[in-house]
């Protein structure tokens, strides 16, 4: 199956409210472009110097998401250009990010990453600390952000009953955020990936990151530097 059929048959598995962001990371240039050509615009990449690489390469109508763990002194590679950034898990953080985007005269969307799963290595807020953060105000400060909504990634488990659990618990909790601070603008919940992703769909997701099943697995002897 090539990647455009396999881009397709992921594209008919979602709902037409539900974002599909295809998670290029470790992929060559040459194989998002073969996706861009079969229509695909929102891609996915974890690593920022590997994002400002690929943004360079390739054309400048793609919107860029950052999905994985951004350091502070990275998010200047980024923030000329990237649309969304899905990993946000401080205040330090959220007061770089506006920073940079004042600096480049943006405003850039910001995701809260949300801890739900059972592994330690998974970063993000625990839900009673975000709530407290929030409560506390301090975001309010920042002129050169908008926080879009929440991002979770699941335990990884064959457990289908304790997946759906973490997607319905990050579910209330974006429902309860989005009525307590938010409002209108708060309409994203990214969650899901290739293994998981029809359950979070179900569990209200509008927004999933898909990477092997569209572009193959993953090449992990390409070296890239954070």
């Amino acid at each position: 199956m090539s990647l455009k059929e396999r881009l397709r048959e992921v594209e008919a598995s979602l709902p037409d409210d539900v974002t599909l962001v295809a998670v290029s990371k470790t992929h060559p240039a040459e194989m998002i472009r073969e996706a861009y050509d079969a229509g695909q615009r929102v891609f996915g990449e974890n690593r920022p110097q590997e994002l400002r690489e690929k943004y360079a390469l390739l054309p400048h109508d793609i919107r860029w998401h950052m999905i994985g763990h951004l350091q502070t002194n990275k998010v200047k590679y980024i923030a000329p250009f990237v649309e969304l950034i899905h990993s946000v898990d401080s205040d330090r953080l959220l007061a770089v990010i506006d920073r940079e985007a004042a600096k480049n005269g943006r405003t850039i969307d910001i995701l809260f990453e949300v801890h739900i799963a059972e592994e330690e290595t998974k970063s993000g807020w625990e839900p009673e600390e975000l709530r407290r953060y929030l409560a506390e105000g301090t975001w309010r400060t920042y002129g050169n952000i908008r926080i879009r909504g929440l991002m979770a990634v699941a335990t990884q488990t064959d457990d289908d009953s304790r997946i759906r659990a973490e997607f319905t618990a990050v579910h209330e909790l974006f429902g309860e955020l989005k009525s307590g601070y938010f409002g209108t603008d708060f309409d994203t919940l990214s969650m899901g990936m290739t293994q998981d992703y029809p359950l979070a769909v179900t569990c209200g997701a509008t927004m999933v990151r898909i990477g092997s099943r569209i572009f193959g697995e993953r090449d992990y002897t390409i070296t890239n530097k954070q």
